[in-house]
Formats: structure tokens, sequence, C-alpha cells
């Protein structure tokens, strides 16, 4: 048995439950699938939740919401998992890798998957000792469109209706078999811009008689950079990146028009509001500067996620004392997860599992094609998970 270190907490997770997450977490690497196209990982989370005797049902296309009914009375916990991979060709090496070219795991989530169904095994064996309900949300598109708003519209959250919320996510920042618990900000809002700027095609001879869109598109790159630099408090968090830059025909010709992409992080909501003046009026004004015009189009993603403090500092005791886990507050990151959709309707906990391993190769960051994951983390995720749910529903961990 892999068990936790304090005798008073009965979150052991067996060997056959860890093994068969395994398992199942090969079995979800092998064979990748995008946003809302998670057919066979749907299918298989059905399966293995049949088998469990879990009632679920599907929602969100190819999304599953399961619920494991605890015969003592409680609270309702909520806990999820994101299904999707990314159109990555896989570069790992790993004897599980890929079998569909240009698709990878290259962020955990079949892991995320296979540790939820591992904690709902436990949860389900374990029910008569259970209180309250723990409803399991597997969700799609995580990586996009965006899954978590399609599963709360078709009412993930209310039959039974959730309480609180948490989520895992592998992070190669941390150790192996350790917690990341940090209060109030942790992901950014993930937003992007699409920019054209259009000059006056011509003769590369004769730049006079032509207005150059490349040189504009240069100088209003840098000036871009002044939003972080030189508009925004040196303690606030932001990013601004232009990712995709196009323009010209051939080396003679001065080109009409550029267009570019990029993409605004920021975990202040009053800070992401300001943000889209401050673009207008950089790519306007150089536009102006060059005889150019530009125009914007601003397209809003996820907000951040924010984990309720008072949740976070509840969990973060419990697991300290009464699972006897590594614990750690790690900094947050600008990458974006739209779980804060979930954590906008109750608290809300987005915890991190470290799977760092030189040994095994688990170095690598996610959405890199290199990604590994070290699978001895997996009885902690399980853990934790099963922690989160037991310590909700018997009030150990309190809601406010």
């Amino acid at each position: 048995m892999r068990a936790s270190q304090h005798p008073c907490v009965s979150t052991t997770v067996a060997d056959d439950t860890a093994a068969r997450a395994i398992e199942i977490r090969r079995e979800i690497h092998r064979h990748p699938e995008l946003g809302f196209e998670e057919y066979n990982t749907q299918a298989i989370v059905e399966r293995e939740l049949a088998a469990l005797g879990i009632e679920h049902r599907r929602v969100a296309a190819t999304g599953v919401v399961g619920v494991v009914r605890g015969a003592l009375p409680g609270h309702v916990s909520g806990l999820r998992a994101d299904m999707d991979a990314l159109p990555i060709s896989e570069d790992s090496g790993e004897d599980c890798s890929s079998q569909i070219a240009g698709k990878m795991h290259a962020c955990g989530h079949d892991a995320h998957t296979a540790m939820l169904l591992g904690a709902a095994r436990e949860l389900q064996r374990t029910r008569d000792t259970l209180h309250g309900s723990v409803v399991l949300l597997f969700q799609p598109a995580e990586e996009g469109p965006g899954g978590a708003l399609p599963m709360i519209e078709a009412g993930a959250m209310d039959d039974p209706k959730i309480e609180a919320v948490a989520m895992l996510h592998v992070d190669s920042r941390l150790p192996t078999g350790s917690i990341g618990i940090t209060p109030g900000p942790v992901n950014a809002a993930a937003d992007e811009f699409h920019l054209t700027i259009r000059g006056k095609g011509g003769h590369g001879a004769a730049p006079h008689k032509a207005i150059d869109a490349i040189p504009c598109a240069a100088a209003t790159v840098l000036a871009l950079q002044n939003i972080a630099a030189r508009e925004t408090d040196p303690l606030a968090t932001i990013v601004v990146t232009v990712g995709t830059l196009e323009g010209g025909y051939r080396n003679n010709v001065i080109a009409d028009f550029v267009k570019m992409s990029g993409t605004v992080r920021t975990q202040d909501p009053g800070l992401r509001d300001g943000v889209e003046a401050k673009l207008r009026r950089i790519v306007d004004g150089v536009a102006a500067a060059y005889g150019a015009h530009a125009s914007l189009e601003m397209l809003y993603g996820y907000p951040p996620v924010v984990n309720d403090p008072a949740l976070a500092a509840a969990f973060a005791r419990y697991v300290r004392e009464r699972i006897g886990l590594p614990l750690s507050a790690p900094p947050p990151t600008m990458g974006g997860e739209d779980f804060a959709y979930f954590a906008q309707r109750v608290p809300g906990l987005m915890m991190r599992l470290g799977i760092y391993n030189e040994a095994r190769g688990s170095v690598h960051a996610g959405h890199s094609p290199q990604f590994r994951l070290d699978e001895e983390a997996i009885p902690t995720g399980i853990t934790t998970l099963i922690a989160f749910a037991r310590g909700i529903g018997d009030g150990s961990v309190p809601l406010g």
C-alpha cells in the first residue's frame, strides 16, 4: 500500500489503483485527441466509471460528469481533470509515445484524467465512510477553445450542487511527489490581439512613392513593449508578446500591409481592463507617424485563475498536518487555464503536482515536444484529490 504519513487520515492508495491509473494514463497518451475531439478518451472514462458502478453522464459533447455519493451526510466537492492534447509532434522518447501524428499529450492532461479516475476508484470503494458527494468533472478542450463554460452551462456543477472545486496540474518546477498550493492569483488571463498595418505598395527602388508597412510594423513591435516597461507598475504582472508577423512579397517590393498577432497576459482584472485602450493608442500613434493605418482586433480568453485564499490556507494546513505530503507555495505562472470559470462560481483551488525527476527525464516544461511525466507522482496526485474530497465532505476543510 502507498499511504499518507499521518495515521488519522484514511487516504491510502492501493497498489492496484495506482497501477491501473498508470495503465490508463499510457492508454490515453498513445491516442491523444484535441479539444472537443476527445471521443476515445471520453469512452475510456465512461468505461472505467461504469466498471466502478459510478453514475455518470455526458456533457459538452465530449465531457463526462460522474458522481460518487457518500453514505454519510456532508458537503459536495468537485474534482476537475482536463482531457485534451496539443497539436505537437512528440519527441519525448517515452515507451507510450503518441501514435497519432502531430498530436501529443505535452501538458499532462492524460495524467490528470487518470489520477481523477484513480481517486474515483478509491472514493467509490470507501463510500461507506465518505461524507457528502464528490462530482467528477472530466473536461474537454482546456487547450482551446475551452470546455469549462460549456460544462457549467450544461449544469455540471448543479446536480448535486458543488460547494468547492479543485484540480491538480503537473508541474516540472516542483520535485516528484510534492504538492504546491498558493493562495490568490495563480494563472493569468490569456487574451490575444490581431493587428493589420496598411500602407501603400511600391517599388523597392522608390520608397518615397510608397508607405512601407514593414518598418511601421517593426516600430510597433518595439513600442508595444512600453506597456510592460513604462506603463505598468513594476510590481504588477503583465506580458505582451508578438507571436506572428507576416508581410511582404519579394526583395524589391515595398509591402502594402503587414499582419501580426500576439498575446497579452495579466493577473489583475483592473490591469486587464485597461490594456486594449493602451494597445489601440500605441498602434494608432505609430501608424500615424509612418503615414499608415492600423486595425486592431482583441479576443478575450480565459480569465485569471484565483485560488480562494481561505480554502487554500485551510487545505494547505490539512495537507501539512494530516496528510504529511511535501508542500510548497510556488509562484504564479502567466499561463492560461479555463478552470478559472469553475473557481468563479464556488471557492476553487488549482494545485500543483511536482513531476521533476532528472533520472526519469521529467525535466521539460509543458507544451514541449520533449515533455515527459514521472509516473511516480501519480499516487501522490490521487492521494491529494481524495484528501480534498474527504476534507470538504466532512468539514475538516472549512468552506468559509
